[in-house]
């Protein structure tokens, strides 16, 4: 990798950092348990350094794309329909539930901030309700050993 390419990632991850440590706090500011809190700091943490900042990055001369946050909002369907299930080997429905929660707060708390729209908001909850119970079908299938891999998304 190129010296170029992980000043971009570092770059990312201290922007990540810096949300999510206020998230945390806007978080413990809501009264939740400190377990509760932490887990949703966990869950985000994973969304966003191990799997958004990944997604869109293109290094060369003339052009750079970085995937940061904002742009995570985006993604949620395939993180959580696809990328989560394959890669957390913790992937369960109750999982796939505690990260939909913390999505949703994470972008509440981003849209409280100005660095969302109120209709980017609106659009991922649209999201997460019309495909909650897919992702949900689809993790359970992937975890069924009588399930072929094929059959897990339908390829």
């Amino acid at each position: 990798m190129s010296d170029s390419y992980e000043k971009i990632v570092e770059s990312i991850h201290k922007r990540n950092d810096n949300l999510i440590y206020n998230f945390e706090g806007w978080l413990k500011r809501s009264g939740l348990s400190e377990k509760t809190v932490n887990n949703h700091v966990d869950n985000i943490s994973f969304f966003l350094n191990d799997f958004v900042t990944y997604q869109d990055i293109s290094v060369d001369e003339k052009n750079t794309t970085l995937c940061h946050a904002e742009d995570g909002i985006r993604l949620v369907g395939e993180f959580l329909g696809y990328w989560f299930i394959r890669k957390a080997m913790w992937a369960s429905e109750s999982s796939i539930k505690s990260n939909i929660v913390t999505i949703k707060k994470f972008y509440t708390f981003m849209q409280s901030l100005g660095l969302i729209s109120a209709e980017a908001l609106k659009d991922l909850n649209d999201e997460i309700k019309e495909n909650k119970q897919e992702w949900i079908d689809t993790v359970k299938r992937y975890d069924d050993p009588d399930v072929d891999f094929e059959d897990v998304w339908g390829f």
